[in-house]
């Protein structure tokens, strides 16, 4: 395995706050055309991670415990694709604040940044939602696949503003801690390695991400629509989005306003 310029085979943290003022810097001097078409990729690759947890979880043979294991290893698929294809995911992003706050770009144009890549974010996933549907996805495994994705979408519409909120907040900490340590790795299983715990972990505990509900919260209307059973409340589904999105953004820039403060300032101070 070859050596980075520190004689290591990963960064350490202190070294690995300085590639994400470099990072930042190139995401928001992307274009808006080539910002929102990536956007577009990642909300779709982690739609593909959302469904082969789906398909993991509708394995009624599994027991509980070990059925949300497998399907959180199962949806590391979609941050592994955006960490190694390449891809603008919202929730990631969040750590652009890092720049922001080293003075590389204004605030103003990292909020407006991270507007069109969650609006990006959202068709990627409901193009997925509708290839999916096309495929015959909900009716997979004998329709245990559409039973799960009505039951998810429900659960997370039932869910009050605080709840959502918190969950939020809690699953960024740790999608932006799964992104800062893929980026201190120097190859394709150093990301994979690093993304592994923290994305299982929310999974696990039930947090909530916002691009995820975009694919998971349509899914489970059509599903509705599919068995026939009560409707997923339009209000419900509004406001995880809303909460869940504020808790995302919180949580991510305390990561990004934590890691700066500690490491940033040195190399001016």
């Amino acid at each position: 395995m070859a050596e980075n310029e520190t004689g290591t085979v990963m960064l350490p943290p202190a070294k690995t706050q300085e590639p994400f003022v470099h990072i930042g810097f190139a995401k928001a001097k992307l274009t808006r055309g080539r910002a929102f078409v990536l956007a577009i990729l990642a909300g779709a690759f982690v739609a593909l991670g959302a469904s082969f947890m789906l398909m993991v979880r509708a394995d009624s043979t599994l027991s509980p415990s070990v059925s949300l294991i497998l399907g959180g290893l199962a949806f590391c698929l979609g941050l592994f694709l955006v960490l190694v294809a390449g891809a603008e995911l919202f929730t990631g992003n969040c750590l652009m604040l890092i720049g922001a706050l080293d003075g590389r770009y204004p605030m103003m144009k990292m909020v407006r940044k991270w507007a069109v890549v969650y609006a990006g974010n959202a068709v990627g996933a409901l193009l997925a939602v509708a290839l999916l549907l096309a495929s015959g996805f909900l009716s997979m495994q004998e329709g245990s696949v559409g039973e799960l994705a009505y039951a998810v979408a429900l659960s997370k519409a039932s869910l009050d503003p605080v709840t959502a909120f918190a969950r939020g907040v809690l699953c960024n900490v740790l999608v932006c801690l799964g992104v800062w340590m893929g980026s201190a790795g120097k190859t394709v299983c150093d990301k994979l390695a690093a993304t592994i715990l923290p994305v299982v972990s929310f999974v696990v505990l039930g947090f909530e991400h916002s691009v995820a509900n975009m694919f998971f919260l349509p899914l489970g209307v059509a599903a509705q629509s599919m068995l026939g059973v009560g409707a997923i409340p339009l209000a419900g589904m509004v406001s995880n989005l809303m909460f869940v999105t504020l808790g995302n953004i919180v949580g991510g820039a305390a990561v990004a306003a934590a890691y700066w403060f500690v490491y940033g300032r040195d190399v001016r101070e």
